[in-house]
């Protein structure tokens, strides 16, 4: 699989090379002396696991030095602070990188119950938090965001990826960039100075707002490492 990747990407080396979702049926120490075989014949320089827990990271690790762990992580999607993978990333010295930084899209505030989602095209149209109900049901945390973004000129997303910066030196997000707009928008989250009051004041609203539906379906959450 790694030759074949090599060759579609005309290169000698991945430089980081992802398990993208935690096989249960594998022992993840085979996984990570796999990569650790590859990583010694110059194939691949890093080793990065997708979706993955605390206990998985950690048994990982100590096989195969992990560099990076993704998870959906934002405003609204706040499971790595409750179940420890922060807290292992943040121990061992691995970085963070979170997936669906703007809420998959709810935190650009250009969500509404009547934006129709391709079932072909787009996973999020069999997403509990994507049905019209739910995206009703939502607008309070938008509503929130939008707020703060008027408040600090900026826009709703790059409140979202400022905050997510300001959490942990080694959190580096990874938003949607589909287009040009996009890519500015999300680079000029870096000039967005949030402050220590800011950042207390966001959390406080938030925790007080109920996110509505669940970040993925049934059968996506399945795959997803929730080992205790």
């Amino acid at each position: 699989m790694v030759e074949e990747s090599l060759k579609r990407l005309r290169t000698d080396r991945i430089d980081l090379y992802y398990q993208h979702r935690v096989d249960p049926n594998v022992p993840i120490e085979d996984v990570a002396s796999t990569v650790k075989a590859l990583i010694k014949e110059g194939k691949v320089l890093r080793f990065g696991l997708s979706e993955a827990s605390a206990r998985t990271i950690r048994r990982a690790h100590a096989v195969q030095p992990v560099t990076a762990i993704q998870t959906e992580y934002s405003l609204m999607q706040r499971d790595p602070e409750k179940n420890s993978v922060l807290s292992a990333c943040d121990e061992l010295g691995i970085g963070f990188v979170p997936w669906g930084p703007v809420g998959q899209g709810y935190l650009t505030g250009k969500i509404n119950a009547q934006t129709k989602f391709d079932p072909k095209m787009d996973m999020r149209s069999g997403f509990p938090r994507f049905s019209p109900e739910n995206i009703a049901a939502n607008t309070p945390i938008v509503d929130l965001i939008e707020g703060f973004a008027e408040k600090k000129h900026s826009t709703p997303a790059q409140i979202s990826l400022a905050w997510l910066l300001a959490q942990k030196p080694f959190i580096v997000p990874i938003p949607g960039t589909r287009n040009i707009d996009h890519l500015n928008e999300n680079i000029g989250a870096m000039s967005v100075h949030l402050t220590r009051v800011d950042l207390r004041e966001i959390d406080s609203a938030v925790s007080k707002i109920k996110v509505h539906g669940g970040r993925m379906n049934e059968e996506q959450m399945k795959v997803v490492d929730q080992t205790a």
